[in-house]
């Protein structure tokens, strides 16, 4: 019995030693398994460096994103400049107008003056003789002959008497259209006072918000924007140049003289910072670089390139020549003068400078030629 229950016994214990050894190597796979399938703890990944070329290799989304509302903010603040370029440009012919006006005004004045010394001595001979009329004094003539004689010159008398009074009433009539002319232009200065000042702090206003956008970007990130703005620009050109600049490129910059010359001073102007409302000669924004470039040639163009589009004659992108102006942008915000060999020289937005860019960097609405 003791052999029997031996054996039993120890096959039991055996069992057990197993099931406690099956048991641990259980849970040791079990722990294996846990630290094998827990995740290793990284450092964040470093943001996309340069590829040899010096181009992002890869934008993060948060970079694109930035980089779409700082352009929208800088295309709201340049269509903003615009219109404040226009009221300016209004006010200042406006002020000339009201200017033009009062001259009139003191002339007129300076006739009703003479008028009045005019109808004043005639109210005086009237007293002298009596407060008689010519025509009733007539009757106490001496003679016939005085009486007939007397009759012509009451008549010639009594027209410069009307006449006379008629340049009285032409000129107060004058005087009063004036008034109301004037009152008009008070207005209307005042109005466009009031839109140039709602334009300026639509101006400050956007470029405070891309200002703060970009303040909050890192050293590195602001880099990497700048790169992703330059390598969406290339890739912008590239697609013009095979498309609608066709041909332009290796093209010489055949210009008139006028256009020369235009050409000449706005590239003398390469590196001047860009300032909003700016007509040099130490800063510019867009189309006061235009506008002075084409003054130096000699020729007057309007301040403002929505005007300069309205106003100037176009001409297809294929033929354009330097010294021609490419309007950019649906609502005709922006402006650059065409260069030659599919370049253009233009002052670009606040924080940069005067520079040359590919002409087909940003959508071109058309082509206007001053000369």
């Amino acid at each position: 019995m003791r052999r029997s229950g031996g054996i039993d016994g120890g096959a039991v214990t055996g069992r057990r030693r197993v099931a406690v050894a099956t048991a641990l190597v259980s849970a040791l796979i079990s722990a294996g398994a846990v630290v094998l399938a827990a995740p290793v703890a990284h450092a964040d990944p470093r943001p996309p460096q340069p590829s040899a070329t010096g181009t992002p290799a890869a934008s993060s989304p948060r970079l694109e994103e930035v980089h779409k509302e700082v352009e929208a903010l800088y295309r709201k603040a340049e269509a903003a400049t615009d219109a404040y370029n226009a009221a300016g440009e209004q006010l200042r012919l406006q002020e000339k107008s009201v200017a033009d006006l009062n001259r009139q005004v003191d002339a007129a004045r300076q006739r009703m003056e003479r008028l009045r010394k005019e109808t004043g001595a005639l109210a005086r001979a009237q007293y002298r003789s009596g407060g008689l009329t010519p025509q009733a004094q007539l009757f106490f003539s001496a003679s016939p002959d005085t009486f007939l004689n007397g009759v012509a010159l009451a008549r010639k008398g009594e027209q410069a008497t009307r006449g006379l009074l008629a340049q009285v009433e032409a000129v107060r009539a004058e005087l009063e259209g004036y008034a109301k002319a004037a009152d008009e232009r008070r207005r209307a200065l005042e109005g466009e006072r009031a839109k140039k000042e709602a334009a300026k702090k639509e101006v400050e206003a956007r470029l405070e918000e891309a200002k703060k956008l970009e303040s909050r970007l890192e050293e590195k990130e602001r880099e990497r924007l700048r790169q992703l703005e330059e390598e969406r620009a290339r890739q912008a050109q590239a697609k013009w140049l095979g498309t609608d600049g066709k041909g332009l490129a290796g093209r010489g910059a055949a210009a008139t003289g006028d256009g020369k010359r235009a050409v000449d001073f706005a590239t003398a102007q390469i590196g001047k910072n860009y300032v909003w409302g700016a007509e040099g000669p130490d800063t510019y924004d867009c189309s006061g670089l235009t506008l002075k470039a084409w003054a130096a040639a000699g020729r007057a163009i309007p301040r403002t390139s929505q005007e300069q589009w309205r106003q100037l004659p176009k001409v297809d992108v294929k033929d354009m020549r330097a010294g021609d102006l490419v309007i950019y942008f649906g609502d005709a915000s922006h402006v650059g003068m065409y260069v030659g060999d599919g370049t253009i020289v233009h002052a670009p937005r606040p924080g940069r400078q005067v520079t040359l860019a590919g002409a087909g960097t940003m959508p071109i609405l058309g082509v206007v030629r001053p000369g």
